[in-house]
């Protein structure tokens, strides 16, 4: 009966080492990747500015969140329907047709929609060139949420390299 036993252990043993006595398992299913920074983009209308007080106020050097614009600045202004989207104060945004990334550092009036004005400094004559025009914009996800909840854009953040 010992040796009944020890057989049949021996066989199970064998067959537990094989899994033909077990069911196979398939491998968990690949998760799919995380993608950490997504880009998006966006079909706008894109019109120009310029620092002049007829375009804008008293103080055409001053944006809306408080941030200051001078000739050469790479920077647009959003309509406020575009800030939930997260392109808020600070992102980055790259423009279909032109060179480069602008900073969002202004903000247009509130009846605007699915617009953006790109800051021309003082080149009146570039920005009438320029016009209306419809264009796809883009940005990344992730430079968006880090300024979500109204984090300001530091200072210092206006570099050479966000000019034109």
């Amino acid at each position: 009966m010992g040796a009944l036993r020890a057989a049949t252990f021996l066989i199970l043993c064998i067959l537990g080492l094989t899994g033909s006595a077990r069911e196979k398992r398939d491998p968990p299913p690949a998760r799919p990747p995380v993608v950490t920074n997504p880009e998006h983009s966006l079909l706008v209308t894109a019109s120009a500015y310029n620092s002049l007080p007829s375009q804008t106020d008293s103080r055409p050097g001053n944006a809306a969140w408080g941030d200051s614009l001078f000739p050469g600045l790479r920077a647009i202004a959003v309509s406020r329907d575009l800030i939930p989207m997260g392109l808020d104060q600070g992102v980055k945004v790259r423009i279909e047709g032109l060179q480069g990334e602008f900073a969002v550092l202004d903000k247009m009036d509130a009846r605007w929609r699915k617009r953006i004005d790109i800051y021309f400094g003082r080149d009146v004559k570039a920005a009438r060139a320029w016009g209306e025009k419809k264009v796809v914009i883009s940005w990344r996800a992730a430079e968006a949420d880090s300024l979500a909840g109204g984090v300001p854009l530091p200072r210092d953040s206006v570099t050479p390299s966000t000019r034109f």
